[in-house]
């Protein structure tokens, strides 16, 4: 049949060809668009277009199978459904497709195929009205004096009661089905409920193309008459468990809800959305993250599974439900037994200690403190990470690690937006998920090695996140709600200040970890570094040792770190593993070349008179001793020698002192004239800063040629007339910089114009000024710790850095003579023996401070 009034669909469609199933009228339908003809129509048709006929398409059913799709137009099915599209979702994983969300309006039949590209458009004639249906008296009385097609709408419409009758009225979608078998005109049952109970497509096709309203109700009633009889035989079947209070699902009649029986007793356990809803309740996060996760609760609920967004949503709300809202660690707040965790993981580093234990006698007497940001600067190795972790056994608290070493990404802190395909919370977020509590210790490694990009700075999210200020509340793009970090200590590490951007410094309390003595070194050895390696290796102190004279040598001859040690056992490790292999009598002894042997007796036991093995009656082996000739056959040749004295055998040479981020080291400057223009060559890989000094240094003797009795290579008073300067800085291979070479500039110049020698034990640093006045620097304690290491017995510092002098230990303090100075006089005059001549008073040294 034809309309000529009410509704109708436009009369060409651009056609939509589907191998998923059939849509009839009346029902909704998903259908996923992957084929390049269907990708052309939604691109071109639904997506630019803006009036609501732009949104209707037909969907014609495609018999062929997919797998043999060409680019050739199939054979159309005759019959087709107009419908409107309602939505339009666009995924480019695992390939690029779209997915249609139809609801089918009416039938049309094919009349013409006016294109075929990029997409088919076809003129259409319309089969079924879309004004007001109408009523079931008024189809009996259309039906004809034998009412034939009123008695099939009855015969349907009751057999539909029965089937919603033999389901449970209390699941909603029950429920709301049964309302609308009162309130849905009777020639809209047949396509309703065909799209609805379990059916082939042939089936549905063949529905689809029953045109006549009369040959549609026969067509369908067997349908409903097969699902009605296959439900009574499984209630039939499942009767026992049905007199237990169980419940057939209204899901078993329908395709889109699978049949469950809970064979358990508990219905909510197969409800993941149930599940997931008691979760969240009894999460107890706040109440704006309670609200935000129950409105997504409640979108997935009607949300179908196939849907790319259910997964993302899903995967939201269970990491909301695995924060630890409201989880927290208790502290101890044992300060005595604080006390000897820190002294037993950890060796000296006496103001780091200090300063936990001050937080937790603060804890003691307020509880809700937040949680201090402390940042440890110092070299690679003297233990900042290490430290981190024992803090968080001394409080009793999880610990976790985050390493900020080349992140260039804030997305990496604050975590990508949902909108973004295989986005992901941050690091915070994501460490505090792993930890499972809201209190833990977080330790920010390598945060002045941080990068920036086009993804944003990372250094500047982390204002929010080391701000006491703001954390409180901090959101991650990927929650979208605040969490509370002020409970969360955080301790950041790095070799150096000089690359933290100023407002991230500005936020964390400093803690200089300052390099350590040979002394400690030797006693953090033999403490925690020996017996580990040697447990590392299988090996008892009974079968290797290493005195402290050994240690000492290593530490001061072959390396400053510890890693040598790993060489000695591993050395021995091999030679018993060659003994248990063997099965010999074993020992391992020198030769006079310092060479291990290892010994294997090949004659026969030697038998005592009593019977009684000569190789029984002997003593254990003796434990290897590894000796300054042992680690020379180990290690190989001494690596580092000190060679100061011999450095300082020609006028034009000192020694200054130089802070790395590796730790302080003395740096040896060279000078040299010859007969020329007057230039100044510096050489070395030099700085701006450096240069800068140097200029410095010459335009200050310049000044003082006469006062100093300096001349040229030509007896005259200008020391670069007629003479060309060349200022060189050993290991021109590392890039040097800075001011606090200046002082030894100074000296190195007046030492070469004045042709003395400057004291060979000696080292110097400090800041010039063009008026000769000496500046104070930083990195005094591993300056003077790198000086005490090379055997200098006097350091020549600024004035006014002699107030870090107190972070020094008092033994090298004892062992070294301190020259404050506050001009290049006093300077001049301490590194020479007897002064410098052409001052007011030589022998008049300047304040020493010695063994404070």
């Amino acid at each position: 049949m034809s309309s000529n009034s009410g509704i109708q669909i436009p009369s060409r469609l651009p056609l939509l060809l589907t191998h998923e199933g059939v849509l009839l009228p009346g029902s909704t339908m998903r259908i996923s668009v992957e084929t390049a003809r269907n990708m052309h129509l939604v691109k071109n048709r639904l997506l630019k277009g803006t009036s609501l006929k732009s949104t209707i398409i037909g969907v014609i059913p495609n018999t062929r199978d997919p797998e043999y799709d060409t680019e050739d137009l199939p054979t159309l099915h005759s019959i087709g459904t107009a419908g409107l599209a309602v939505q339009v979702v666009g995924s480019n994983w695992p390939k690029p497709h779209y997915t249609l969300l139809i609801t089918g309006l009416c039938r049309f039949r094919v009349a013409q195929l006016l294109k075929e590209g990029p997409f088919p458009v076809a003129e259409v004639e319309q089969l079924d009205k879309l004004e007001q249906y109408t009523s079931p008296e008024e189809m009996s009385e259309a039906a004809g004096p034998d009412g034939e097609l009123g008695e099939l709408s009855q015969r349907f419409y009751q057999a539909a009661v029965q089937l919603v009758g033999m389901l449970d009225m209390s699941v909603p979608v029950v429920a709301k089905l049964r309302r609308l078998l009162d309130s849905l005109p009777r020639e809209t049952l047949p396509d309703v409920l065909a799209s609805m109970i379990h059916t082939s497509n042939n089936e549905k096709l063949q529905v689809l193309d029953a045109v006549s309203l009369e040959e549609r109700f026969k067509k369908t009633l067997p349908l409903l008459t097969r699902q009605i009889e296959g439900l009574k035989l499984l209630q039939k079947t499942r009767k026992p468990r049905l007199d237990d209070d169980k419940r057939v699902k209204a899901f078993a009649c329908f395709p889109a809800i699978t049949f469950s029986l809970d064979e358990e007793g508990d219905d909510e356990d197969g409800d993941d959305t149930a599940v997931l809803e008691r979760k969240v309740k009894g999460a107890n996060m706040p109440e704006p993250a309670l609200r935000v996760c129950l409105k997504e609760l409640k979108r997935l609920k009607k949300m179908p599974q196939s849907m790319p967004e259910y997964a993302l949503t899903r995967n939201y709300l269970d990491l909301m439900v695995e924060l630890p809202w409201s989880k927290s660690t208790t502290d101890c707040l044992d300060i005595h037994a604080a006390r000897v965790l820190l002294d037993s993981d950890h060796y000296a580093m006496e103001k780091l200690k200090r300063r936990v234990l001050e937080y937790l006698a603060v804890r003691q007497l307020k509880s809700t403190l937040k949680g201090p940001i402390l940042c440890f600067v110092g070299p690679p190795g003297v233990g900042k990470t290490s430290v981190g972790r024992s803090i968080a056994r001394t409080l009793g608290r999880e610990f976790h690690r985050i390493a900020l070493g080349g992140v260039c990404d804030q997305s990496d802190i604050r975590g990508h937006r949902r909108t973004y395909v295989g986005s992901m919370p941050g690091r915070i977020i994501n460490g505090l998920k792993t930890v499972g509590v809201n209190n833990p210790v977080f330790l920010l490694d390598e945060v002045d090695k941080l990068g920036k990009s086009l993804q944003g700075d990372p250094a500047s999210a982390l204002l929010e996140v080391l701000d006491p200020e703001q954390n409180h509340s901090f959101t991650d793009h990927y929650l979208n709600v605040a969490f509370d970090l002020s409970q969360v200590l955080f301790i950041a590490t790095a070799n150096s200040t000089a690359t933290i951007p100023p407002a991230l410094l500005d936020r964390m309390e400093v803690l200089q970890v300052q390099g350590y003595t040979q002394e400690e070194k030797v006693e953090i050895a033999h403490r925690h570094l020996i017996p580990h390696q040697l447990e590392q290796h299988g090996l008892t102190p009974q079968q290797l040792q290493i005195p402290q004279d050994t240690t000492q040598d290593i530490i001061s001859k072959y390396e400053h770190k510890h890693s040598h040690i790993h060489w000695g056992c591993f050395t021995h490790a091999r030679s018993v593993a060659g003994q248990r292999e063997e099965g010999s009598d074993y020992r391992s002894s020198r030769t006079e070349g310092g060479d291990y042997q290892k010994h294997v007796s090949t004659d026969p036991e030697p038998m005592e008179p009593d019977g009684v093995s000569a190789d029984m009656a002997a003593p254990p082996d003796m434990p290897i001793v590894i000796d300054h000739i042992a680690l020379k056959d180990i290690l190989g040749p001494h690596v580092f020698e000190m060679e100061v004295s011999e450095r300082l055998t020609l006028p034009g040479v000192a020694v200054g002192l130089a802070w790395t981020p590796l730790g302080g080291e003395i740096m040896f400057v060279e000078a040299s004239r010859m007969e020329g223009e007057g230039q100044l060559t510096l050489t070395g890989q030099l700085g701006d800063v450096m240069k800068e000094s140097a200029h410095l240094a010459m335009s200050w003797l310049r000044s003082n040629a006469k006062t100093y009795q300096l001349t040229n290579l030509v007896g005259g008073s200008d020391p670069l007339e007629g003479t060309d300067i060349h200022l060189h800085f050993p290991a021109g291979a590392v890039t040097k910089d800075g001011p606090s070479a200046g002082v030894t500039m100074v000296t190195v110049l007046a030492s070469l114009f004045s042709g003395r020698l400057v004291r060979s034990d000696v080292a110097m640093t400090g800041e010039i000024t063009l008026r000769g006045l000496v500046l104070p620097v930083g990195g005094i304690k591993d300056k003077v710790l790198a000086a005490h290491r090379a055997g200098v017995k006097r350091v020549i510092i600024p004035k006014r850095n002699e107030k870090d002098l107190e972070e020094i230990p008092a033994n090298v303090r004892k062992e070294l003579d301190f020259v404050t100075a506050s001009n290049l006089d006093e300077v001049l005059n301490a590194a020479f023996d007897g002064g410098f001549p052409g001052m007011s008073n030589p022998l008049t040294l300047p304040h020493i401070v010695s063994k404070l």
